[in-house]
């Protein structure tokens, strides 16, 4: 078998995350760069797949490197209309210029073009209407701004 007779993947769009933040909490230094915490206080979920509304409950817990990027491990849910609770665990990368990071940090919106922000995430629930959720691998195209990120959620078919 070749690599040409292995099917490269398809990417379908499943839904934006539009997530609230609070206030960021600066842990200070830690082993493998800087740590802080950012809440994630509530958002909407929008797209042809999944909806529904951020929980007001979860967090953001960034290492950022010394050359500036941030490793991100989010964690938080949202809530279906119909009363399912999906959990959701987004890990990945933000990097970009020194310059553009810097007017991120102060909250400014940069064009998406200007930075690298992608993640991998992993959608669980208990409910049976979206057990879907729970064997799929899903990718993901974020957007930093003042008080919320946006990520894209793509199902990897």
């Amino acid at each position: 078998m070749t690599q040409e007779d292995i099917p490269a993947p398809v990417l379908r769009h499943v839904c934006t995350l539009k997530v609230k933040l609070g206030p960021v909490r600066e842990m200070g230094q830690g082993r493998a760069g800087h740590r802080r915490i950012i809440p994630i206080v509530g958002g909407t979920v929008e797209g042809p797949e999944l909806s529904g509304t951020i929980l007001d409950l979860g967090a953001d817990w960034q290492t950022i490197y010394p050359d500036g990027m941030a490793n991100l491990d989010t964690r938080y849910a949202f809530e279906t209309p119909d009363g399912a609770v999906i959990e959701v665990v987004n890990l990945g990368f933000r990097h970009g210029p020194p310059e553009v990071l810097a007017r991120l940090a102060k909250g400014e919106d940069v064009p998406f073009s200007s930075y690298y922000m992608r993640t991998s995430a992993r959608l669980e629930t208990g409910d049976p209407r979206y057990d879907w959720v729970n064997r799929m691998i899903f990718v993901g195209t974020g957007i930093r701004r003042a008080s919320a990120v946006e990520v894209a959620l793509y199902a990897v078919e």
